[in-house]
């Protein structure tokens, strides 16, 4: 079971560039993650052993290194949360679509 909430894991920006490159990209060693990134190495072990521990990310060894893979089933738990809003937010703009083109045919 992770220990870190979705919601927590994704809060910050470079972790959700880290997610997007692997989804994006495929997997990668953290030699290659690092070399997009801005920050030293042992900050971005740190995001990616949140981004482990909340079951965003697998790793494994090969050789030496170590190759992160992005594990997307725990974010349907953040697209079940998010679901009610975004029928909120398409019934607020059907409900504007309509008011202007009423507006207009005034």
């Amino acid at each position: 079971m992770p220990e870190v909430d979705v919601f927590t894991a994704i809060a910050n920006p470079a972790r959700r560039e880290v997610l997007r490159l692997l989804r994006d990209e495929g997997p990668h060693p953290v030699a290659a993650l690092a070399e997009r990134f801005d920050m030293r190495r042992p900050s971005l072990s740190e995001h990616l052993r949140l981004l482990k521990d909340a079951g965003l990310v697998t790793e494994r060894r090969a050789g030496r290194q170590r190759v992160y893979s992005l594990r997307a089933e725990p974010l349907n738990d953040l697209a079940d949360w998010l679901a009610p809003y975004e029928r909120f937010w398409r019934d607020r703009l059907h409900g504007l679509a309509d008011f202007l083109e009423t507006d207009d045919d005034d």
